[in-house]
């Protein structure tokens, strides 16, 4: 793992690339992250972002040459895996994201996060080599950059953590699994209290859970050791 600071917005915006690797010695795949430490950020690689990157590893015969979204994408491993397994991969995240203050030599000035978010991801495109396209998407909102899309894969990674942005994303899910016939939503969670209120808007969303498994039961022992929490994997679909 190779650690650097950022030089552009002050000692305290403190920045590293972190090295994931995928396959055995037959086939190695390594990714590049760029990580911002600073909290406001949230461009960190979670647990459940590594739990999905390897699961599009497994599945990557499911991925070859696919359309792939992923939401609220932040530092992208999961999208970035299936890229270079050939999908055709769309990189999103909240466009209404707030702003913060940064200071600039002596001037603090507001920069907005969202568009920092959606730069660090076109750099860890370029930084892997990899052409996806990066768009602000905010869940709920419907404008172009939603009808533009016709995913066979949905990705998400830890999307279900705050509970009042969880009708938005099942619109925003719904909208893009019924444009997509046969498309599919694949999402890794922490298992926390808000079971009950998914399970109720994916019955007003008109969706169904097809696969349900514990998200250490597929990882490699060296990775499931260096991660903790309770963490399923879920696929799902539109009712038909």
């Amino acid at each position: 793992m190779e650690t650097t600071k950022g030089g552009g917005a002050g000692k305290s915006d403190m920045k590293k690339v972190s090295q994931h690797e995928f396959g055995g010695e037959d086939a190695p795949l390594s990714i590049s992250i760029i990580e911002n430490m600073k909290e406001e950020y949230g461009l960190f690689v979670w647990p459940c972002s590594v739990i999905l990157a390897e699961y599009v590893w497994q599945q990557q015969r499911r991925f070859s040459g696919a359309r792939v979204v992923e939401l609220g994408a932040g530092t992208s491993l999961p999208g970035l895996v299936a890229a270079k397994l050939g999908s055709h991969v769309t990189l999103t995240d909240d466009a209404n994201r707030p702003e913060v203050c940064v200071c600039v030599g002596a001037i603090e000035v507001a920069v907005a996060v969202f568009e920092q978010v959606l730069d660090n991801m076109g750099r860890v495109c370029e930084l892997n080599g990899v052409d996806c396209k990066v768009v602000g998407l905010t869940w709920g909102v419907w404008d172009s950059s939603v009808f533009d899309l016709e995913p066979k894969f949905i990705l998400g990674a830890d999307v279900l953590y705050e509970t009042t942005a969880f009708n938005d994303l099942f619109a925003t899910v719904a909208y893009l699994l019924q444009n997509s016939p046969g498309s599919v939503f694949i999402t890794t969670y922490h298992n926390r209290s808000g079971h009950h209120l998914i399970e109720l808007l994916m019955a007003k969303w008109r969706l169904k859970c097809s696969k349900l498994l514990d998200g250490f039961s597929f990882m490699p022992p060296h990775k499931a050791s260096a991660l903790s929490g309770n963490i399923q994997l879920a696929e799902i679909v539109a009712l038909d």
